[in-house]
């Protein structure tokens, strides 16, 4: 299986810290193996079609956007 990619989009706020954290928590507690970045570049969060952070995205789509969502709201996206 091939490894899923994370992207956390924000500017590194503390906010963006938590939902960062969170993602790695909930790739934990599933076991699985996953590439996890933080992108803090403006541009490159607009191009992603995002003009409210925190964002999480997950291969790719855009999953939440403008709020830190928890552990337990994360696992069930990564289980796609």
């Amino acid at each position: 299986m091939n490894a899923i990619k994370i992207e956390i989009l924000g500017t590194g706020c503390k906010k963006c810290q938590q939902l960062e954290a969170n993602a790695k928590e909930a790739v934990a507690n599933l076991n699985l193996t996953a590439e996890v970045s933080h992108i803090t570049d403006p541009i490159e969060i607009a191009k992603r079609g995002v003009m409210s952070t925190p964002a999480i995205t997950i291969n790719g789509k855009v999953v939440s956007k403008g709020q830190v969502i928890s552990v337990e709201q994360i696992q069930p996206l990564l289980q796609r």
